[in-house]
């Protein structure tokens, strides 16, 4: 198990908790949360949570827009690193030297280890892996209507980071010696294909997530007619206030299935993003329930029925 990475998610994983659980709390006698805090774990229409935000932090804010530029991040870094993986599973390219360096440092797979089918798996989710933020990368370009929310500088670059330290936790897992890749997909085993049916099934669910709330700033014909915020109803709305969440969370569960359910430092990516996601659902929750009056109230806010 790649120490450092793991440390590092394990530490992401520990801070997010913390943020929920100290937002699950009741707020403080003397009035809200420090401002710095609230604006750090809110952004989009969430922010309003944070009451008058001083000017200075107003500064830092960026678009929510700015989304985009994650996937297309991800796109461009994760689809390069598919590639080098691609050329080393297929035409026995080794890594590149800077690479191989930097997989070393990060606690990678040591050159002579064995991995087994673990080289099947690690191709399989940086695909998967792929495939989402360019199914994600679509959808902010092509079906989401942003409004003016906004989001802080350092949520901004934290989103950078990820996107390029998650592609290198999945290729940690596979020596810098890769052998040719014949006899490849004898490798395939039953939880490559429940990982990737599983995959399949979030990933429909959350497209359809977000072409609900998109829909609701959306005439019949498809022109954007507004920017305001509506109850959303529908699908898996009917259950939680943010099902894409919650279908985000089942999506990185999918990847840990296709490593075959031993990767640890995989399940430490699924904390992070468990916490991640019920911390961005718990405010998102708050903010449709004070909002808007009749609100259902049999909606959880994150995992149906539970939480």
């Amino acid at each position: 198990m790649p120490a450092a990475l793991s440390a590092f998610w394990l530490l992401l994983a520990a801070a997010f908790l913390a943020a929920l659980l100290l937002e699950l709390l009741p707020a403080p006698r003397g009035g809200p949360r420090p401002g710095l805090f609230q604006d750090l774990i809110r952004y989009g229409k969430t922010k309003s949570g944070c009451g008058q935000r001083p000017a200075w932090l107003r500064l830092l804010d960026v678009p929510k827009r700015w989304f985009s530029h994650f996937y297309i991040l991800s796109v461009v870094w994760n689809g390069f690193l598919l590639l080098l993986l691609i050329q080393a599973l297929f035409l026995a390219r080794p890594f590149p030297i800077w690479l191989q360096d930097l997989l070393s440092a990060l606690g990678g797979a040591s050159q002579n280890q064995d991995v087994g089918d673990k080289h099947l798996s690690a191709l399989l989710v940086l695909m998967l892996l792929w495939l989402h933020s360019f199914r994600r990368l679509i959808e902010c370009l092509c079906i989401s209507v942003f409004s003016s929310g906004v989001l802080h500088i350092v949520q901004y670059c934290f989103g950078l980071g990820y996107y390029i330290v998650i592609g290198l936790t999945v290729l940690c897992r596979v020596p810098a010696n890769v052998r040719n890749g014949e006899d490849f997909f004898m490798q395939i085993c039953w939880y490559h294909t429940l990982g990737i049916m599983m995959y399949i099934w979030a990933s429909v669910h959350q497209h359809r997530c977000h072409v609900i709330l998109a829909n609701l700033r959306k005439s019949k014909s498809g022109k954007v007619v507004n920017l305001s915020h509506s109850i959303p109803f529908g699908g898996w709305f009917e259950r939680v206030s943010c099902p894409h969440y919650f279908a985000e969370l089942l999506i990185y569960v999918s990847m840990a299935i296709t490593f075959g359910f031993q990767n640890l430092t995989w399940w430490l990516v699924v904390m992070y993003v468990l916490f991640n996601q019920a911390l961005a659902a718990v405010l998102c929750h708050e903010f449709y329930v004070n909002r808007f009056s009749c609100y259902p109230t049999h909606r959880k806010a994150f995992i149906p029925f539970l939480f």
